[in-house]
């Protein structure tokens, strides 16, 4: 099998936070720099989110929490992907996520966290960088 020439990225926004004009921003941003974007939309499950990467075969899993509940969102979506075959899979988290809980998500398997104020470029960069195409 061939490797593809683009990176397909699936942005979700996992829990009942309701707003996503910020992950909106970036979908956009990656689309813009070449990548392919699944959009989930809003209220999703750590399993809907896992099941959609894994359907739509993603090389990268963006997440985003304004809610508050990032600490057990995000490492539930990685600790799926791993029981369910996607541990290739690219996991990175955004949002308002405080200073002191980015430790204990990038020990969960969370790669890189993006909080206010990190250019749509840095994450472009770091996907292209940290991506493991299929």
């Amino acid at each position: 099998m061939s490797q593809r020439s683009f990176i397909r990225v699936l942005v979700a926004k996992p829990g009942l936070d309701g707003h996503d004009r910020g992950a909106k921003i970036v979908a956009r941003a990656l689309r813009d720099a070449g990548m392919e974007v699944i959009y989930t939309g809003l209220r999703q499950t750590p399993e809907q989110i896992v099941e959609a990467a894994l359907q739509e075969d993603v090389d990268v899993v963006a997440l985003s929490c304004l809610s508050g509940a990032h600490n057990y969102l995000f490492p539930k979506v990685v600790e799926l992907l791993r029981q369910q075959g996607g541990a290739d899979i690219l996991v990175l988290g955004g949002g308002v996520i405080p200073e002191e809980d980015i430790p204990a998500l990038k020990q969960s398997g969370v790669k890189e966290i993006f909080t206010p104020g990190t250019t749509t470029q840095a994450i472009v960069e770091f996907i292209r960088a940290h991506a493991i195409q299929k």
